[in-house]
């Protein structure tokens, strides 16, 4: 069975840094691209950040390009997002994700499994 488990959402301040991260269990982690979602109160999850298999290649959304950094660690199943220069658009629920087994994405991945999101807030 497929777990991702989030963690190290909070509340920040306005220009403020958190680091997201993501333990997954139940799958050949080093086999599947990772991403992340967001989901602000009243709006659609929408993609935030993908990493391939590798860790090679990254892909981000426009709007936290050059602010968020996507990362993995393939010996410890676990898939990070930092987050810097924060702001209150960025508040919502951010969900951790993974792809299909042995995709090679070159953009933002097809969720196959999720995670049950981390809440972060951002305070002007």
């Amino acid at each position: 069975q497929v777990q991702l488990v989030e963690s190290g959402g909070g509340l920040v301040q306005a220009v403020g840094s958190l680091r997201l991260s993501c333990a997954a269990s139940g799958l050949t982690f080093s086999r599947y691209p990772m991403g992340w979602f967001r989901e602000a109160p009243g709006k659609e999850r929408v993609f935030v950040a993908s990493i391939r298999m590798s860790g090679g290649s990254t892909y981000y959304a426009d709007s936290v390009k050059g602010r968020f950094t996507i990362s993995r660690d393939n010996a410890k199943n676990t898939v990070y997002l930092q987050m810097n220069s924060l702001n209150p658009e960025d508040t919502a629920v951010y969900y951790c994700a993974s792809g299909d087994r042995g995709t090679v994405v070159a953009g933002p991945i097809i969720p196959r499994y999720w995670g049950q999101g981390t809440q972060v807030t951002v305070s002007s």
